[in-house]
């Protein structure tokens, strides 16, 4: 919880009546809260002193003021009073850690993306404010290669890619991001990034000869070279069909 100016001990505060003996100032009151009760505390020359105690811890996240009435009372008849009003403003404490809107964030991208691309900001909030709502973002336990191919903006969350993203070298990508707030709480979450494969790889073909030169007497079906045929591309970038070009009717092959 937070806490008021006051938590420390409290408020006091002093009235003032002309008359004297019982028609003096005899008591104060205050006005039903649940946070606050008075002390009134006489001193040495008969005047009465309230202060102002703090029953139980405030949270400034739920409720910023609290609006008092102070009531001063003679032992007159008839009884008169005075009234103050009391306004208690709350200070903040850091006691909120920031909260990120998602605990993981998945994405997805395609293999070959431009360095400088923006592909995901991260947020995280808190409910705190001035420094302690002061939010950094970092990666933790990220190993040096992939931080030399992502950044992340410390102040605004924004991961961007810096190197060059292989599908073939690598599928999967996992990060762990910590947002911090500026009292020293801190937030984990963690980014996930599939990277899609793209067509960027021609077929390689392996050709081994098994008969050359071809005797004439050749039989129909003979082979003469094998033939080895890759695609480092996945699923259909990497289905590969062979065929011959440049071979006219008459060719025995």
């Amino acid at each position: 919880p937070s806490y008021c100016l006051c938590s420390a001990g409290r408020s006091r505060r002093t009235g003032r009546d002309p008359d004297v003996g019982t028609n003096s100032l005899q008591n104060y009151q205050l006005s039903l809260n649940q946070y606050f009760t008075l002390a009134v505390k006489e001193s040495p020359d008969g005047s009465k002193q309230a202060e102002l105690l703090l029953e139980k811890p405030l949270d400034r996240e739920k409720q910023r003021y609290h609006h008092l009435v102070l009531t001063a009372v003679d032992g007159g008849d008839p009884v008169r009073t005075g009234t103050a009003q009391v306004r208690v403003n709350v200070t903040d404490a850091n006691d909120n850690p920031p909260v990120f809107t998602e605990e993981i964030y998945k994405i997805s991208l395609r293999e070959n993306l431009p360095k400088g691309s923006l592909v995901l900001q991260v947020r995280a909030t808190d409910t705190d404010e001035g420094l302690n709502a002061e939010i950094m973002y970092s990666f933790s336990n990220v190993p040096d290669n992939d931080r030399k191919l992502f950044s992340l903006d410390p102040r605004t969350g924004g991961i961007t890619v810096t190197g060059p993203l292989d599908f073939e070298e690598v599928k999967f990508y996992q990060a762990n991001v910590e947002a911090k707030d500026g009292g020293g709480l801190t937030a984990h979450s963690k980014v996930q990034i599939q990277i899609l494969d793209e067509n960027d790889n021609v077929p390689v073909i392996d050709f081994t000869i098994i008969s050359n030169p071809v005797p004439e007497d050749s039989a129909p079906g003979t082979v003469l070279a094998l033939l080895n045929v890759r695609d480092r591309d996945s699923g259909k970038n990497g289905e590969v069909t062979c065929g011959i070009s440049d071979i006219n009717d008459n060719s025995p092959i």
